[in-house]
């Protein structure tokens, strides 16, 4: 293994405890009902973002390139801060719990959350612009017949909670 490889290996890395770490900090700073509605936003967005047809009407025709991939990563953020909103309004009120109770729960949807956050990054949004292709965590993410199980996994998280 190379220099190369480790620093690639240690990016990709860092981007799984970054979205792991920003999905436990938001359990535990707004609730596990915040993370609840937000994964359920999320696929949501995703249902939104495959059949959306208008990528091109607002980036432009030029479909290559990191302002294409940023555009329409953007694009699937607004989705999931859209479609969170609407299941915040929808879903019964916060757990009344404090910060660190019931911290297994919130660990399990974190990584829930991740688990979805890491699979859209492989299939449906562009994310080998800015990640570099054939790593260890893409083999483990992007494989077309690992997608419908690692979409049933946080399914499972929300069953448990």
């Amino acid at each position: 293994m190379n220099t190369g490889d480790v620093i690639i290996f240690i990016q990709e890395i860092a981007y799984l405890l970054g979205v792991l770490g920003f999905f436990l900090v938001y359990s535990i700073v707004r609730g596990r009902q915040s993370v609840i509605n937000l994964i359920v936003g999320l696929y949501f967005a995703l249902l939104i973002s495959l059949q959306f047809p208008y990528y091109t009407t607002f980036l432009g025709t030029s479909h290559t390139g990191h302002n294409f991939a940023l555009g329409k990563v953007i694009i699937f953020v607004i989705f999931t801060l859209i479609a969170t909103i609407l299941i915040t309004r929808l879903m019964p009120e916060e757990y009344k719990e404090k910060k660190f109770e019931s911290f297994p729960k919130k660990i399990m949807l974190a990584a829930g959350g991740t688990i979805l956050i890491m699979l859209y990054s492989f299939h449906v949004l562009p994310i080998t612009e800015f990640v570099t292709p054939g790593s260890p965590i893409q083999a483990l993410f992007a494989p077309d017949q690992y997608q419908f199980w690692w979409l049933l996994i946080p399914l499972i998280a929300l069953y448990l909670n």
